[in-house]
């Protein structure tokens, strides 16, 4: 019989979250293949053992290529961390459909196409994991943050649909929550905020000022470490868990938000955003 292959496909593996978890994995031995949409960007991680790939998950053909280039040499993706993601922020109405678009391709759509690319490799070996790294924000919403917590809400649904699925080919699949993490992602969300007049722009600057205070102020001490969530993610290969919160931040707002009602929310958000139009 063929030996199951357990090579770990790892996205968005530039900085952050991804790069961490890379990292984490080839040095306890795991054959990792580490991606981003610029190869040329993963070169220190080549040098600590991750084979790398370019890999744009709003791209069929790079997807189809570099799943691909992994079953040719191993025999199948045994892990694939679906990590690739970013914020956009801004309210609703304030966005263009093709900013909004572009999100949902990158955090959900790539994701579930990937997850498709993958699982027949799975399913023909009896074993498998997905990892589909999602938010706090995928079970809590703040205000101005409405595109982004959508697609991470779907991230939430396609993984627990996805979990029954596919359990009985031996295919265990993760949700991974993380609250703040000390990485590069509030300025990349911070930067993504429309900054044009009309009447959410005294809005978008605070939703902005809030963004980068989380990361900056008196919040961020509850920030943790991408190389928290990159535990997580190892630990969810080995023992398989439907979901993993990582980080203070994350236990402390998602036990709030389970306690109390949506009105008691929406006053709780307006003592820290400004309410459009009021």
């Amino acid at each position: 019989m063929p030996a199951v292959s357990e090579a770990v496909l790892v996205t968005g593996c530039s900085s952050g979250i991804g790069r961490a978890t890379a990292e984490r994995l080839a040095a306890r031995g795991h054959t990792v293949y580490a991606t981003a949409r610029r190869v040329e960007a993963l070169s220190d991680l080549a040098a600590r053992g991750c084979r790398t790939l370019a890999l744009d998950v709003c791209d069929e053909a790079s997807m189809r290529a570099a799943v691909d280039e992994v079953v040719a040499r191993e025999g199948a993706v045994g892990v694939l961390v679906n990590n690739a993601g970013y914020s956009q922020s801004g309210a609703l109405e304030s966005l263009a459909m093709e900013d909004v678009r572009r999100q949902f391709e990158t955090n959900v759509f790539g994701l579930l196409r990937l997850s498709q690319l993958c699982l027949p490799g799975m399913r023909d070996q009896g074993w498998g994991r997905v990892v589909n790294v999602s938010s706090m924000g995928g079970r809590l919403v703040f205000p101005g943050g409405g595109a982004y917590h959508a697609t991470k809400y779907a991230v939430e649904a396609l993984s627990d649909a996805l979990r029954f699925e596919v359990a009985g080919f031996g295919v265990a699949v993760t949700v991974v929550e993380p609250g703040l993490i000390r990485t590069a992602f509030g300025d990349a969300a911070t930067g993504a905020i429309p900054e044009a007049a009309g009447p959410y722009a005294s809005f978008n600057r605070a939703v902005s000022d809030a963004t980068a205070g989380a990361y900056r102020g008196p919040m961020a001490r509850l920030a943790a470490p991408p190389e928290a969530v990159a535990k997580a993610i190892e630990s969810a290969i080995g023992k398989p868990r439907p979901r993993i919160v990582v980080g203070a931040s994350a236990h402390v707002m998602l036990t709030q938000r389970k306690l109390v009602g949506d009105r008691v929310w929406d006053r709780m958000m307006r003592l820290q955003f400004p309410r459009p139009g009021a």
